[in-house]
């Protein structure tokens, strides 16, 4: 599958979970299936929330985008249940009339590697002592 689709099938999964429905199966789903089932949901008019909820990301990956003029930019994203990951652009801001959440995202996702580690970290936390 390509960046696209897998933001479709991620779609198409919270969609089913939202809507109690049997779990899709991504070792199973092709490219097609994923474009089908997501020009179905976009043709009933049921894509939206999970769309919105998707394009939020599920981390922060740190790697620089271009924000544009009018909006701030985050580069975020999700793994597949494969273990891959997929990345892609959130923009959000520009004030009152703004709609980040117009700007074509999806065609521009990217397929992404992840390294994770485990850090012990130190936290300080300071109180004013009373006197």
């Amino acid at each position: 599958m390509t960046p696209e689709q897998k933001m479709k099938f991620l779609i198409l999964a919270l969609d089913a979970r939202w809507q109690q429905k049997e779990a899709l199966d991504y070792a199973a789903m092709t490219g097609a299936d994923a474009d089908a089932g997501y020009a179905s949901l976009v043709d009933a008019g049921e894509h939206w929330d999970s769309r919105n909820e998707t394009r939020c990301g599920d981390v922060e990956t740190g790697i620089p985008c271009d924000g544009g003029r009018h909006y701030e930019a985050k580069s975020v994203a999700a793994q597949l249940p494969d273990g891959s990951w997929v990345g892609w652009t959130h923009y959000y801001g520009g004030g009152k009339h703004a709609e980040p959440d117009a700007i074509e995202w999806m065609s521009e996702a990217y397929d992404l590697s992840c390294v994770e580690e485990e850090k012990v970290v130190t936290a300080s936390t300071f109180k004013k002592i009373a006197t």
